[in-house]
């Protein structure tokens, strides 16, 4: 008996494509809409995005609009966001002033696409983290778009619970830094893997875990590779599926971490820049005084988080929905060379050199 193979994701959605060209023009008050371009956009490991290029012929939206579709992959994480809770995280950012892609429609009616999806507009330039770090021609001056980011980033922490509009996100911690070493350790402990350099680091992350400080909205993968620039500089920052209430250093770090370079160590500032004027843009813009010692922690504690999601994309390599071979290869690179980060961060002759603590001389 022949088997039918299943549908593919681009099958699948061009037969979607008339109820989303009805969709559209509801939304935009047009009499129709005509979508005259549709395309997979790159990257994504998580979610899909899709190129829309809609032609709207009358309506407040008429013109040939630049879209971006944004929908759940196939395959993907529990501790994601929904698209509906993503959508209200980046309408709070751009209510906050936050360089974004102008969030617009968002549809929960699964008969479309079959999942919730949202409509974004699209922004120009690529977000393509290792071309931004060795194409110089991109996103102007270095300096000037760690300044920016840094800048973005005090706007992002500007959101501080309780928000109305935010209530779907987990309670704020009451002290995040030892509650993050105890949701790691317990994410380890699902693994059921024997990963020395990991307990190791949480085990210095435990007895080094900083005071606590402000709680406020982090994006949580504040990154290169996670922000878009043209020629000119910053045009967006992206993916805000992993927001969460914490301490706002914990996105300095994640920004700063080694593992986010793309081979740019000796630009400590997300591959791009020093850390210096990263920095400074940060504390000016928010009024909050950078402490090394405490990104320190959070840098142990990226390189922790990192590893065990790269563990973790291990292991759903061989899930129900299908085998990956970027899963399985994400799996089995990336945590060892995140765990020589680790116990190099924390032998004890480099506590005293904490990184970036000459950033502000």
């Amino acid at each position: 008996m022949a088997v039918t193979p299943p549908a593919t994701t681009e099958h699948r959605f061009t037969e979607s494509k008339r109820p989303l060209e009805a969709f559209l023009a509801e939304k935009a008050k047009a009499a129709r809409v005509r979508l005259v371009e549709t395309r997979p956009l790159s990257g994504g490991a998580i979610q899909e995005n899709w190129l829309l290029d809609a032609d709207i012929p009358d309506g407040p939206f008429a013109g040939l609009q630049e879209l971006v579709l944004r929908t759940d992959s196939p395959t993907g994480v529990a501790v994601s966001l929904t698209r509906p809770q993503e959508f209200a995280l980046l309408n709070a950012a751009w209510r906050a002033g936050v360089t974004v892609p102008e969030p617009l429609w968002l549809c929960e009616d699964t008969s479309i696409l079959g999942k919730p999806f949202y409509i974004m507009r699209r922004v120009p330039g690529t977000a393509l983290a290792r071309r931004i770090v060795k194409d110089t021609s991109l996103g102007g001056d270095r300096d000037a778009l760690a300044q920016r980011l840094g800048r973005e980033l005090a706007k992002i922490h500007t959101i501080v619970p309780p928000e109305p509009g935010l209530r779907f996100l987990d309670p704020p911690p009451g002290d995040p830094a030892p509650e993050a070493v105890t949701q790691y350790r317990k994410h380890l402990d699902v693994l059921g893997l024997a990963r020395p350099a990991l307990e190791w680091g949480l085990r210095w992350c435990e007895t080094h875990a900083p005071q606590r400080g402000d709680v406020v909205l982090t994006h949580q993968d504040f990154r290169t590779g996670n922000y878009m620039v043209d020629e000119a500089g910053l045009t967006g920052i992206l993916d805000w599926e992993f927001c969460a209430w914490n301490d706002p250093m914990s996105d300095i770090a994640w920004f700063c971490a080694k593992c986010w370079r793309f081979g740019r160590d000796d630009l400590e500032a997300g591959g791009i820049a020093p850390r210096a004027p990263f920095y400074r843009a940060y504390e000016q813009a928010s009024g909050r005084r950078i402490d090394p010692a405490r990104v320190t922690f959070w840098e142990v504690m990226a390189h922790i988080r990192w590893a065990i999601i790269a563990l973790q994309q291990g292991r759903r390599a061989l899930g129900e929905n299908g085998r990956s071979l970027d899963l399985a290869l994400t799996g089995r690179v990336y945590p060892p060379e995140l765990e020589r980060e680790i116990l190099h961060m924390t032998a004890p002759e480099q506590w005293h050199r904490t990184p970036g603590s000459q950033a502000l001389a």
